[in-house]
């Protein structure tokens, strides 16, 4: 769960964006007007906030792939540690009962 909110606050400023160029103020049709004035106005309207959409998505893209490859890298440091810890545990074990082992011959003398 942690790995997410560095994500999300990375994001957010992204996401607002999008959402703004998202819902662009279109020109409006004019009440008196014919429509195909404006037709050609609106597709560069949507175009552009198409490209500013897939440049804002590429941007996040990046770095979403960027923290992917830390959380992965700070994984594998923890399987590493996790490992060492089993080990030192199985360690411990052993010596724990090696004195149980002297403990018991030495009340039998």
């Amino acid at each position: 769960m942690a790995v997410f909110l560095p994500a999300l606050k990375i994001a957010l400023p992204y996401i607002t964006q999008a959402v703004a160029a998202a819902i662009p103020a279109f020109t409006s049709r004019p009440v008196n007007g014919k429509a195909d004035d404006v037709v050609p106005e609106q597709i560069a309207e949507l175009q552009a906030a198409v490209t500013q959409n897939a440049e804002t998505v590429q941007g996040l893209a990046v770095q979403m792939k960027e923290i992917i490859k830390d959380a992965d890298a700070g994984m594998a440091a923890m399987q590493q540690q996790i490992t060492m810890l089993r080990r030192l545990v199985i360690l411990c074990l052993g010596a724990v009962a090696v004195g149980i082992v002297v403990i018991i011959w030495l009340l039998a003398q």
